[in-house]
């Protein structure tokens, strides 16, 4: 009875282990790359707070890459698994010929988010007032700047990069971390900046918003989820459980209110007040910045390379069934 009783002891030990090696492989590591750690992307945090990823057996590991170009390096050279990026990024990888290009699977954010600040409170507002002046745009080739211009030459304005002589000088010299400080010190006549910068101009009576360029803009694809051919190819289930999360955040944004949303990813953002991140939101929100699902739709990215093309920054435009899989967002907007 001994030697029964020490066996099914022995069985019920390997079976313990059994079930938690399996519980083990149930969960994947995931190293997620984001192009900035920013408000801008409130349903990605929103599915960390919630569980979401968890819910699908997922771990997350967050990085800040601080740049669309350092994100696919991480891609490419295998350090990161998924990257969260513009996608003009695989655009320009594609057209270098790469076999193992680079694949947009979720649109998150459709509008550009960037408000354009002044140095005085102008109540009724017109482009025309940018005549003569210079604006702090940020980094030459971004889509932040191609679709400033894009916006001012739709609304009539001769507006160039670096060029003083120009009606409108939208200067590309400073880099992105620091617009707020040379603004602040006086650089440039306008900037355009990205909340809680904007917010935080505001509340210390040093700039003012005037206006959104994403509401000028129209839909866009501004950023989304991709990661490398082969890596879709050898993982779709994990790439279908991170999809899976990622609408889940997306229904919960648009199903709650802008303190709400606040509320839940402060925890990511503890520098801003809550009251402050609210405000931040509810702008957000105001220019319907989300994306409703993870679907990325072709008309966008069409219109996205019509901006990299009067920019002068894409000669050749790439096709969107080779660079885009909607097969995923389709997927979990079934289940």
């Amino acid at each position: 009875m001994k030697i029964l009783k020490k066996l099914f002891i022995m069985l019920l030990i390997v079976k313990f282990l059994f079930i938690l090696t399996g519980c083990k492989k149930d969960r994947y590591s995931i190293v997620l790359s984001e192009v900035t750690h920013s408000v801008f992307y409130a349903p990605q945090y929103v599915a960390l707070a919630k569980g979401y990823f968890e819910e699908e057996g997922l771990k997350i590991t967050l990085i800040n890459s601080n740049g669309a170009d350092k994100v696919m390096s991480a891609l490419l050279s295998k350090k990161a698994d998924i990257g969260l990026m513009g996608p003009e990024a695989s655009i320009y990888v594609y057209n270098q010929g790469r076999k193992n290009y680079v694949i947009n699977f979720i649109q998150l954010t459709q509008r550009d988010g960037s408000f354009l600040v002044g140095r005085e409170k102008i109540e009724n507002f017109t482009f025309d007032m940018l005549k003569g002046k210079s604006i702090l745009g940020g980094r030459k080739g971004g889509v932040p700047v191609m679709t400033l211009q894009y916006v001012l030459r739709q609304k009539g304005l001769d507006a160039v990069l670096d060029d003083p002589t120009k009606e409108v000088n939208i200067r590309t010299d400073v880099q992105y971390g620091v617009l707020a400080g040379a603004f602040v010190s006086g650089e440039g006549d306008f900037v355009t900046l990205f909340e809680p910068g904007a917010t935080n101009l505001e509340k210390e009576g040093k700039g003012y918003v005037l206006a959104s360029i994403g509401a000028e803009s129209g839909n866009i694809p501004y950023t989304a989820y991709s990661a490398t051919k082969s890596y879709i190819e050898k993982n779709p289930d994990i790439i279908q459980k991170f999809t899976n999360a990622i609408y889940k955040g997306q229904k919960w944004v648009q199903e709650h209110s802008a303190r709400e949303i606040a509320e839940l990813i402060h925890p990511y953002f503890k520098e801003t007040p809550i009251k402050d991140l609210t405000i931040v939101m509810q702008r957000y929100k105001d220019i319907d910045a989300w994306c409703p699902t993870p679907f990325f739709a072709k008309e966008g990215l069409e219109r996205l390379m019509d901006i990299m093309e009067q920019a002068g920054e894409l000669t050749k435009r790439a096709p969107f069934e080779k660079i885009v899989d909607n097969s995923f967002a389709n997927k979990a907007m079934q289940n």
